[in-house]
């Protein structure tokens, strides 16, 4: 049976109280976001300020108290994926009993850097004082923004020109060039010209939660039936079919978009989609 948010929430901070090297406790992430819905797949997302770094690097035996582990990632001690986060270092946990944790040991020198690191941010304990004005979680950073003229036609330039990248992969029967620049270039541009329409409709005061998992209770059924139907890809037809619809779904959202902002709607949509459209021939 997984263990309860207060179980944890024990055990994480217990273990700090006991632990001279560790002087600050905070909390980030969707646990401190009163507009994410709770469940049990949450992390929990904990960093330990503390004074001594290595001494807790040196092994991991130390990490046993948290439960049986069923795997463990140490980002920063890895060759494949180079480290991000500088000073720090983490360890993400994963237990028999599904629940998990990501903890980052931060060195206490640097709590100004950790306090101005993320908005979605509270202080479980302090132990010396050292927040004497905590701060208010907000996720108010990841509120959908509303686009310049500049970052609109940037959007479109971007979409356009890159559907033709996954149309020549598709051409040339490289359907994982394809994929790769579908996923990686176009899918993300109509995911965030479809977000700034949304914005637009409801107001850019909330967030669509991260990778737009909220996005579904944001847009018309019909719109997001659609969507869903862009993540056909398994054939060459398939992904032709997918960059139809991903292109449709792009220009309306668009140009919709640039009417009620008053924006330009870049012309070279038509000729982009006739070159699109000679390329699918010659491919039949």
């Amino acid at each position: 049976m997984m263990r309860t948010e207060q179980e944890m929430f024990s055990l994480i901070l217990g273990f700090a109280q006991s632990d001279e090297r560790i002087r600050v406790v905070g909390m980030e992430g969707s646990r401190t976001n009163i507009n994410i819905p709770k469940d049990s797949f949450q992390d929990y997302d904990i960093s330990f300020l503390v004074t001594d770094m290595e001494s807790f690097k040196k092994d991991d035996n130390w990490l046993d108290i948290f439960g049986e582990r069923i795997i463990l990632q140490k980002p920063e001690d890895m060759e494949l994926f180079p480290p991000e986060l500088g000073n720090w270092f983490s360890y993400l946990m994963l237990f028999q009993d599904g629940t998990k944790i990501d903890l980052t040991l931060i060195p206490l020198e640097e709590l100004d850097l950790y306090l101005s690191s993320d908005k979605l941010l509270q202080i479980l304990l302090d132990k010396d004082g050292r927040v004497p004005v905590p701060p208010v979680p907000t996720d108010r950073d990841y509120w959908l923004q509303k686009p310049s003229q500049r970052s609109f036609d940037d959007c479109c330039n971007e979409f356009w020109f890159v559907s033709t990248y996954v149309a020549k992969g598709l051409c040339r029967k490289e359907i994982l060039f394809a994929a790769q620049h579908f996923e990686e270039i176009l899918r993300p541009n109509l995911l965030r010209m479809i977000g700034w329409a949304v914005g637009l409709e409801k107001g850019y005061s909330f967030s669509v939660g991260k990778a737009y998992k909220f996005l579904k209770d944001c847009v018309e059924p019909g719109l997001w039936e659609d969507l869903l139907a862009t993540y056909q890809n398994g054939s060459y037809s398939d992904m032709w079919e997918s960059l139809w619809t991903a292109a449709r779904l792009f220009r309306e959202t668009s140009q919709k978009l640039a009417g009620s902002l008053g924006y330009s709607y870049p012309g070279y949509d038509k000729e982009v989609s006739r070159y699109l459209k000679q390329l699918e021939t010659s491919f039949r």
